[in-house]
């Protein structure tokens, strides 16, 4: 038990809260400990508060039935997005949710978690408004397709990644890939649900990142500077403040000139030599 602790224990802490996360919602549904019901985003649920405004106090005073608990179901927001597949494949979603966000945070968020968990919850957000017009009820699907995709537009040129251990591609054709995988095998809408992960996984790229950002670089997008977490969040992570991470963000990208001369080896320079019986 301590030895499967201390793994856990060495997940990235945003990484570790998704898959907790995840773990907790979908296998809540799958044993019937919770109905999925209560877990969906459900607008009417979710912001009756706003829509009664004040009669939520009056609603209280009067001692009607409905209490902040009912009206006001924000839990919905956090749950739809970890509520996973019922079936076999979660598997395959738990799965790519370690690869791309343990990717994303240990090496391009390296040293500063909370500044991938500020830019995170945003992301979050924008997921839930742009699948209003489609209604969805649960948006793992395109927080997985988000991160799958601000990874790949982050890895190096060239790079190559596998989809399942089957099928081996360039890491830039992944997100479509699995946008593929998913029109196959679930249809429209599911797939309207992944491209919609795929706009929000460009825009966190474009914006915050910068289109010309790749392997190694920092945020320099149009809203970089207000993609640094606030300070209490950084002091709950226990960073310093203004520590930024690895300047190569895991990718260190040495010359040809360099790569020769460390190619010739590091022994002592013991000179051309003489040969015997020369003066």
């Amino acid at each position: 038990m301590a030895d499967l602790v201390a793994e856990v224990r060495k997940i990235p802490p945003v990484t570790r809260f998704l898959l907790g996360s995840s773990l907790g919602v979908t296998l809540a549904a799958r044993l019937n400990i919770v109905s999925p019901y209560n877990l969906v985003f459900l607008k009417e649920h979710v912001t009756r508060q706003l829509e009664v405004g004040t009669s939520v106090i009056l609603a209280v005073a009067v001692n009607q039935q409905d209490t902040f608990l009912t009206l006001l179901q924000l839990w919905r927001l956090h749950t739809s997005m970890f509520l996973g597949s019922m079936q076999f494949d979660y598997i395959f979603e738990l799965a790519m949710l370690y690869r791309n966000s343990n990717s994303l945070e240990t090496m391009y968020y390296q040293g500063r978690s909370s500044d991938y968990a500020w830019q995170l919850v945003f992301a979050c957000l924008a997921i839930i408004l742009v699948n209003r017009p489609l209604g969805s009820w649960s948006h793992n699907r395109p927080l997985l397709h988000a991160l799958t995709y601000l990874s790949c537009a982050l890895a190096p040129p060239g790079a190559q990644s596998s989809i399942m251990g089957l099928l081996t591609l360039p890491v830039a054709y992944v997100p479509y890939a699995m946008l593929g995988m998913d029109l196959l095998a679930s249809g429209m809408d599911v797939a309207a649900q992944s491209v919609s992960g795929l706009v929000v996984g460009h825009l966190w790229w474009w914006l915050i990142w910068g289109a010309n950002t790749g392997a190694g670089g920092m945020e320099r997008g149009p809203l970089a500077d207000y993609a640094r977490a606030p300070r209490w969040l950084r002091n709950w992570f226990g960073e310093r403040e203004g520590a930024r991470g690895s300047s190569g963000a895991g990718y260190h990208v040495v010359p040809p000139r360099r790569q020769q001369m460390s190619a010739r080896g590091t022994g002592h320079n013991w000179g051309a030599g003489r040969r015997l019986g020369d003066s």
